[in-house]
This record gives C-alpha cells, sequence and structure tokens, in this order.
C-alpha cells in the first residue's frame, strides 16, 4: 500500500526534508523519556550498572533496523509502517499490527506521562491544592497544542530542545555531587554472568535489548516516524547509527549519576530510592537551585516531547491504518483530539493501579503487546510464504496470553527461572510459530 500524498502529508513525516544529524540529536532525548530521567538513576540502587548490558543489545538491533527495516519502508514508500504487514499479508495481518501499536502506545505513553505528572503533583499542584487530573489534563493539553498543527516537524524539535536540557541538567547534577562528595568515585557491577536464573543475567539483557529495541524503535510507528522524516534510506541509516552510539554514552551518564545520587543521599540522610531518588535530591535545596530548575525543565520538555510524539504516532496510525483516510484534515484533527482525552483518561487510571517501577513496567508491557508485532514482520521478512489471513489475529492474541502464563509460573515450573525482558522474544516467537501453522499451501 503506497503513501497517499496530500495536503495533510507534512504532519506525518514532515515532508521528508529534515537533515540526518538534527533526526539524530533528536532521536537520544526521543529515546530517554521522563521515565528514564528519573528510573535510570533509581534503578542503580538494585541492578548497578546492569542496564548497559541491554544498551549493548540496543545497538545491535539499532543496526538491524537501519540495515533490515529502514530500506524496506522507504521502498514501500510508507506512511505507517504497517502498510508493510497488508502489502505481504493481507487486511487482517494489517489491522492486527495496527491495532497492538495503539494498544502499546496508549498505555506505554501514559505510563511515562504518568511519571511526570507524578513528580508535577509532588512539587506543584499538590501543594497548591490542585487534584491529580487537573494535573493531567494540563500536561495533556499542552502535548495536545505542541503537535495539533505540524505533527512529526513539532515532535522533532521538541525532542532536540529535551536532549540537549536532559544532558546539561545530568551534567550539571554529576558536577555539583562529585563537588559536594570530594570527588567522583564510582564503583557499580556491569556485567552479570554467574546466574542464569537472575534477571540480570547477561544473555537475558542483551538479547531482551536487542529484540527490545527492534519492536520499540524498529516495529513502533512512533519512533519510525522520525526516522521516515530524514530524505531518503541511507540518510536514516545514518541517523540511526550515530544516534544509538550517542545514546549508549548518555544512558552511562544517567548510571554514573545514580551511583553518586546514592552516595550523596546517605552522605545527607535522604531516605528516598528508586524513582523518587532523583527528584529528591534535585528539588531538595542541597544542591545550587539551577540542577532542581533544570530537573523540572528537562522532565516537564521530556514528557512533552514523549507526549506529543505518541500523540501523533497514535494519530497517524488510527487515521492511516484504521480508518484509511490519510489526506484528510478535518478527521486527522477530531483523531488527534480523541487520542489526547484518551490519554487522560488512561494516565488517571494508571495512577490508581500503580506499584512497580515505571521503566520496568514499559519494558514489560512492551514484552506483551509488541511480541505478535515482532513475530509478525519477522515472519514476513524471513519468509517468502503465504499465510491464512484472517486467522492471524488470533495467533497474535494466543501468544502474549501463553507468555503470561508461563512467566507466572516460572519459578515453580522450570526451577527457580525467572522470567526478564527475553519475554519479548518469546512471545515473537510463539506468534512466528503460530503463523507457520497459517501457511497457506499452493495449489
Amino acid at each position: 500500500m503506497k503513501q497517499k500524498e496530500g495536503h495533510d502529508s507534512s504532519f506525518y513525516n514532515g515532508g521528508r526534508k529534515t537533515h540526518w544529524a538534527v533526526v539524530a540529536f533528536a532521536m537520544i532525548g526521543s529515546c530517554m523519556s521522563g521515565v528514564t530521567f528519573v528510573s535510570v538513576p533509581g534503578m542503580v540502587g538494585t541492578s548497578g550498572f546492569g542496564y548497559l548490558q541491554m544498551c549493548i543489545g540496543f545497538f545491535l538491533g539499532y543496526l538491524v533496523i537501519a540495515f533490515v527495516l529502514t530500506p524496506l519502508y522507504f521502498k514501500l514508500n510508507v506512511v505507517s509502517i504497517y502498510q508493510y504487514l497488508e502489502n505481504r499479508f493481507g487486511l487482517a495481518s494489517y489491522k492486527t499490527g495496527a491495532w497492538f501499536f495503539f494498544i502499546s502506545k496508549m498505555l506505554g505513553a501514559s505510563v511515562r506521562l504518568f511519571l511526570v505528572c507524578l513528580t508535577l503533583q509532588l512539587l506543584v499542584f499538590g501543594p497548591l491544592g490542585l487534584p491529580f487530573w487537573l494535573n493531567v489534563l494540563c500536561n495533556v493539553a499542552v502535548c495536545l497544542a505542541l503537535t495539533f498543527r505540524h505533527g512529526v516537524k513539532s515532535v522533532i524539535g521538541v525532542d532536540v530542545v529535551r536532549t540537549a536540557c536532559m544532558i546539561v541538567a545530568v551534567a550539571l547534577a554529576i558536577f555539583f555531587i562529585g563537588k559536594d562528595l570530594g570527588g567522583i568515585r564510582i564503583h557499580e557491577r556491569v556485567f552479570f554472568f554467574d546466574d542464569v536464573n537472575h534477571p540480570q543475567y547477561f544473555w537475558k539483557q542483551l538479547l531482551g535489548g536487542l529484540f527490545t529495541v527492534i519492536a520499540m524503535t524498529g516495529l513502533d510507528q512512533d519512533m519510525m516516524q522520525r526516522t521516515l522524516a530524514c530524505k531518503d534510506y541511507r540518510d536514516s541509516q545514518k541517523n540511526l547509527v550515530v544516534s544509538s552510539l550517542l545514546q549508549t554514552v548518555v544512558i552511562a551518564g544517567f548510571l554514573c549519576l545514580g551511583s553518586l545520587l546514592y552516595q550523596f543521599a546517605a552522605a545527607h540522610g535522604i531516605p528516598e530510592t528508586g524513582d523518587s531518588l532523583f527528584p529528591a535530591v534535585a528539588t531538595g535545596g542541597l544542591l545550587p537551585a539551577v540542577v532542581g530548575v533544570l530537573f523540572v525543565v528537562g522532565l516537564l520538555i521530556s514528557a512533552y516531547g514523549a507526549g506529543g510524539s505518541a500523540l501523533t504516532s497514535l494519530t497517524t496510525s488510527f487515521t492511516v491504518d484504521i480508518l484509511g483516510k490519510a489526506g484528510e484534515v478535518k478527521t486527522r484533527q477530531r483523531v488527534h483530539l480523541a487520542m489526547a482525552v484518551l490519554m487522560a483518561v488512561t494516565i488517571i487510571v494508571f495512577n490508581a493501579l500503580n506499584s512497580t517501577s515505571a521503566i520496568d513496567a514499559v519494558y514489560k508491557l512492551a514484552s506483551y503487546t509488541y511480541g505478535p508485532i515482532l513475530g509478525l514482520f519477522a515472519f514476513g521478512i524471513l519468509t517468502k510464504k503465504q499465510v491464512k489471513d484472517k486467522y492471524v489475529p488470533v495467533v497474535a492474541l494466543l501468544a502474549p496470553a501463553i507468555c503470561l502464563v508461563l512467566q507466572l509460573n516460572s519459578e515453580r515450573w522450570f526451577g527457580g527461572y525467572k522470567f526478564s525482558y527475553e519475554l519479548l522474544l518469546l512471545n515473537a516467537a510463539l506468534t512466528f510459530l503460530g503463523l507457520t501453522l497459517l501457511i497457506r499451501r499452493e495449489k
């Protein structure tokens, strides 16, 4: 299914005129939302620098995206990457991929924006006596306003600003905390090879990172919409490789900051840990005010960038994939508004149910919702077989259901084994296996 050109096409791909270096810098911030801003430093207390194991997998995954998926998308000249599934299998597969993305992105984006709303409730709305639902409405309204007219162009512009703010905030925090502690001393464990049952085991993290980034970036309309704004696939490849290297450096900076934050908290009697640690230190008055200001500004821009980006991609997928009305401006605007309302409702519901680390929740969610998408694309690219298209939704629902059963009983059934992010790979493999059972026999 080819791209439908129309007077609204720049909303979806920015006219494919964005320089690859701008997109590469923007994608650093787009891949590291407000969740990363507070959760990655916080997780050092329980996981050390084990997250870097996933980063190795991330880099390998970006190579797959750059040299396998990106040329395919540009060759097909698609608005939505899920149009590939219709071209390869049929309408049911296409709609299945689009709906799984819709659910994944709506829930994932809501988790990310929820974390920011929670922080703002503690710092601003709570002290003023304002309710959480008003906090949510204000933040979603800003995301909507940023992207309502220009779509992906606005998203890339906000990403550039939030990347800069994020890097400066982390660098200043490291400098001032290191100065307070009398120097920077970091002794954290990076690699975990000793216990295969442990969630931090190296090969689990590596494979989890590899397939997570393929699914959550290469098969995610939100992330690929930026890459498709480059003028051709070669520029997109440059963007992806350079961006992945820069992201690794920035994540390492977040982890170093996390180690210093725990040392600083112990020295000053700060009880907070996990997601609450960085906000408590940055705004607690023990560091220069510029750190707290940049933290809040960086968090807000990260939230609005991630929220606006999610709204843009959800609008694109729903308008193009589900409604099939890519060139109709009024339809797209109504959908954009509806996505904002649905996101606000989802955040309010999540606030009542939240009981885990936000970044962990995002990746666990991805294991269930992106697995079928990964399996569909893998089958389409690695085989030439056609399948019975109308049964594909059944396979896509059964695979994550089986994964849930296995995860809930893994310790009892498999000698104490605990699933981590490799659950995504299992989910995709079950989808792939299910599709082999649907292969159409050639006459």
